[in-house]
C-alpha cells in the first residue's frame, strides 16, 4: 500500500460506548485472515484521559481485530516530543489517571490540581463545603514551571481559579499577585474540540469548551491575551505530523517498500478533522518543512497528500455547517475552532463526504485502485 488512514474514533466507530454499525464491517475489509492489517492504520482520537494500551484495549473488543497501542494517537502524544518540560515540575489537569499519563509521556515531576489544592486548601473556596474549617499554618512552596492540559476536568471552578493562580504569580501559588506578571509560564493544551458527541442528541463540551473559559478568565483579569506554547490535538499541525510518523513506522515493521504518498483522514467534526487534514494537506503540498529539530526529524520522508474523508454519523450534520455559498460573508458563519485558528472556508471543505466508515473504507480502495 502507497497510503494509510487516519481513523477519528467518536462519531466515527463509536457513540460514547456504542459501536457504530459500520465500523465493524469496516474493519474487517482492512485486516486478513490472520487478523494483520493490509494497510497501515493510525486512531487519532482527541481523547486524552486513559493509557495508550486502554485505548487499544477498547477498540479491540469494539471492532473485533486485533490493536496495539502504538496503533493509537492520543491527543497527547505529540508531548513526547517536548523533551524540555520533562525533567521540570509541571501542573497536570484533565481527568482519567493524569500522573500514570504524564509519566508515560515523560514527564517527571507532574503534580495534579487535587494535590496542590491539597497543599494550598485556601484557594479553592467556590464551593463552601470543601472550604478548609481551620486556617492552615502549613506553607508548600511549588515551583511550577508550565501547566499541561490534558482534557477537561471534572470541577472546572477549582480548575479554572489553580490555573490562573499558577499563571498569574508564575509558578508560585499561594502568593499574591504581582502587578505585572507577563508573558506567563509556559501552557501547553491538548485537544481543542469545542464540542463531541457521545450518547446525547446533541454534542456535550469539550476541552475546548474548557479553554475558551480560561482564556476568557485570563484576559479579563489582566486585559492580556494567554498564549499557549503548543496546541496538540486535531487540528494542529504537530498532530499530523506525529500520525504520520505512526504510520511509517507500520509500514517499515511490516517492510512495505512503497513510500506512503496519501493519508486520508476519516472524521466526523469539521472543524478538526476535517480543518486538520486540509491544514496539514496544505502544509505538505507547499512543503515548507522548517521547524525545531524533531519537527525535521519527522518530516523528512513526509507524504505527498492529506485527504479529509468525512462522515455523517457523528457531530457533523448535512443540514446546518458551512454556507453552501462560501463568498457569503464569513461573519455568518459560526467558528467553532480554536481562537488561535482563523476560519478559511477552504480548510473546512472536506475532500469527500460519505455516509460512514464502511462507505470511506470502499471509496478509499476504489481511489488507490487497492484490492486486498
Amino acid at each position: 500500500p502507497s497510503f494509510g488512514f487516519l481513523f477519528d474514533i467518536d462519531g466515527v466507530l463509536v457513540r460514547g460506548k456504542t459501536p457504530i454499525p459500520a465500523a465493524k464491517t469496516a474493519f474487517q475489509k482492512l485486516v486478513n485472515s490472520q487478523g494483520q492489517f493490509l494497510v497501515p492504520v493510525v486512531f487519532v482520537t482527541n481523547a486524552g484521559n486513559c493509557l495508550r494500551q486502554k485505548k487499544a484495549d477498547q477498540l479491540s473488543h469494539l471492532l473485533g481485530v486485533p490493536i496495539s497501542q502504538d496503533q493509537v494517537m492520543m491527543s497527547h502524544s505529540p508531548l513526547r516530543m517536548f523533551k524540555r518540560y520533562h525533567e521540570k515540575c509541571v501542573l497536570v489537569s484533565g481527568q482519567g489517571p493524569l500522573l500514570e499519563i504524564a509519566q508515560d509521556l515523560g514527564f517527571c515531576q507532574p503534580i495534579t490540581i487535587e494535590t496542590l489544592r491539597e497543599k494550598h486548601p485556601l484557594l479553592d473556596v467556590v464551593d463552601h463545603d470543601r472550604r478548609p474549617n481551620v486556617l492552615v499554618s502549613e506553607y508548600f512552596c511549588f515551583n511550577i514551571l508550565a501547566v499541561v492540559l490534558f482534557g477537561e476536568p471534572v470541577r472546572w471552578e477549582t480548575n479554572l481559579q489553580l490555573i490562573i493562580d499558577v499563571l498569574l504569580t508564575s509558578g508560585y501559588p499561594g502568593n499574591p499577585y504581582p502587578r505585572e506578571n507577563y508573558p506567563h509560564i509556559p501552557v501547553l493544551a491538548c485537544n481543542m474540540d469545542l464540542m463531541w458527541v457521545a450518547e446525547a442528541q446533541s454534542p456535550r463540551f469539550g476541552h475546548g469548551t474548557f479553554m475558551v473559559c480560561l482564556e476568557n478568565i485570563y484576559k479579563k483579569i489582566t486585559g492580556k491575551d494567554l498564549k499557549y506554547e503548543a496546541l496538540m490535538g486535531k487540528p494542529s499541525k504537530v498532530t499530523y505530523q506525529y500520525a504520520e510518523y505512526l504510520i511509517r513506522a507500520q509500514a517499515a515493521e511490516r517492510q512495505w517498500t512503497q513510500p506512503i504518498q496519501t493519508l486520508y483522514a476519516v472524521g466526523d467534526n469539521l472543524m478538526t478533522d476535517v480543518y486538520g487534514a486540509n491544514l496539514y494537506n496544505r502544509y505538505l503540498e507547499e512543503n515548507s518543512r522548517k521547524g525545531n529539530s524533531w519537527e525535521n526529524e519527522l518530516a523528512s520522508a513526509a507524504a505527498a497528500h492529506c485527504r479529509s474523508v468525512l462522515v455523517c454519523t457523528g457531530v457533523y450534520n448535512p443540514h446546518t455547517e458551512v454556507p453552501s455559498d462560501t463568498r457569503e460573508s464569513l461573519t455568518e458563519t459560526v467558528f467553532h475552532g480554536h481562537r488561535d485558528f482563523r476560519f478559511d472556508p477552504g480548510l473546512v471543505e472536506p475532500d469527500h463526504i460519505v455516509p460512514d466508515v464502511d462507505a470511506a473504507v470502499d471509496l478509499v480502495f476504489q481511489l488507490e485502485n487497492f484490492s486486498p
